[in-house]
């Protein structure tokens, strides 16, 4: 895994989080901002996975492997869908679970790295 992409990825979904957190305090509904941010982190969600399918064979053992697979796989799925019951709901609360879903995401990255770092 890239380091660098990992921090960015991180700060780029924590700084969704907070614009979004943002939009439920105001009230407000999705908008081009969120969407924008939306559309950066899951490009790098989706550079991390293509990288992650290519490093697989390089980590040691089976049950990491099994680990880093299932977190990468379900990685680019988690906004997408956050994102998608967003647009359908109007409320505050879809703006909070956008804010939620980046915050996993930012989570389940670090875990990339993480199990990448020791098993590699």
């Amino acid at each position: 895994m890239f380091l660098l992409l990992t921090q960015v990825l991180v700060a780029a979904a924590m700084l969704l989080a907070v614009v979004a957190l943002g939009y439920a305090l105001f009230d407000r509904l999705i908008g081009n901002v969120l969407l924008g941010l939306v559309a950066l982190v899951e490009l790098g969600v989706v550079v991390q996975f293509v990288r992650g399918l290519f490093g697989i064979m390089s980590l040691e053992g089976t049950e990491p492997k099994a680990t880093f697979t299932a977190y990468l796989v379900t990685l680019p799925f988690v906004l997408l869908i956050t994102v998608w019951g967003a647009i359908k709901d109007k409320t505050r609360w879809a703006m909070a679970s956008i804010a939620v879903g980046a915050f996993a995401v930012a989570v389940m990255t670090l875990r990339l790295q993480q199990i990448w770092d020791l098993h590699a």
